[in-house]
């Protein structure tokens, strides 16, 4: 089985004043959260899809998700947890108690605010993932990094052609996430807030997927507005 997690948590504190987190403000015509869960549903790979919200926003959810899509027999509204990686957790437990879980069975998991991400993107990581036990999905970073590890002075100036951003989804083999995240400590539960860094420091190999320069995150009123230059122009095309 293969499942897609969209994970809408987040509160949208860095949105300013709005009365709604980000993942509910309107994209184009439609909720930012729809046009992301649209793409998953498209994809016929994927058996089911996940939307993980805070408990007080589970019922809106729903609402949105029935006003705007027609068939959603494949969508399960859950409760999100404290974190991240908590709120992932809790979409696997779902699938463990309802469905069982089978070694070859993976997860997509995914930004409620990204909702530029396409087919070919999704269907690589699916495809990706017959060789590796997580995936991540990144673009070549196109500035300079630089490190300051007292905030004050340039520690270091690494060579940007060996480091990539990070983007999602990111996948992974449900048993083995499941037992990864089972085994840190209560302070690494709290330190490793990315779930495709456990698999590196507990020394499995994250394969990568090339991602997209417009599969951006809108996390600020500015994002949004690039966001909807980005609809408009794809409505004239």
């Amino acid at each position: 089985m293969i499942y897609a997690e969209i994970l809408a948590g987040g509160s949208g504190t860095r949105m300013g004043n709005t009365d709604k987190p980000k993942q509910f403000l309107m994209l184009g015509n439609k909720p930012i959260i729809i046009h992301t869960l649209e793409q998953f549903l498209m994809n016929p790979s994927i058996d089911e899809v996940l939307v993980i919200v805070p408990k007080i926003w589970m019922e809106f959810s729903k609402d949105i998700i029935n006003s705007f899509i027609a068939d959603t027999t494949k969508i399960v509204v859950i409760e999100g947890g404290s974190t991240r990686n908590e709120t992932i957790m809790n979409g696997c437990r779902y699938i463990e108690k309802t469905h069982g879980i089978n070694d070859d069975d993976i997860i997509l998991t995914h930004d409620s605010v990204r909702p530029f991400v396409n087919q070919r993107i999704i269907n690589d990581n699916i495809k990706k993932m017959e060789q590796y036990v997580a995936v991540d999905t990144i673009i070549p970073a196109a500035d300079t990094i630089v490190e300051s590890l007292d905030g004050e002075v340039i520690t270091s100036i690494p060579v940007r052609n060996n480091f990539y951003q990070g983007q999602t989804p990111q996948s992974f083999k449900i048993k083995d996430l499941m037992s990864v995240y089972k085994d840190l400590t209560d302070d690494e539960k709290q330190i490793l807030t990315d779930a495709c860094k456990i698999f590196v420091l507990k020394g499995l190999d994250v394969g990568i997927v090339e991602g997209e320069a417009y599969n951006i995150k809108i996390t600020t009123m500015y994002d949004l507005k690039v966001a909807n230059a980005i609809v408009e122009e794809d409505i004239h095309d």
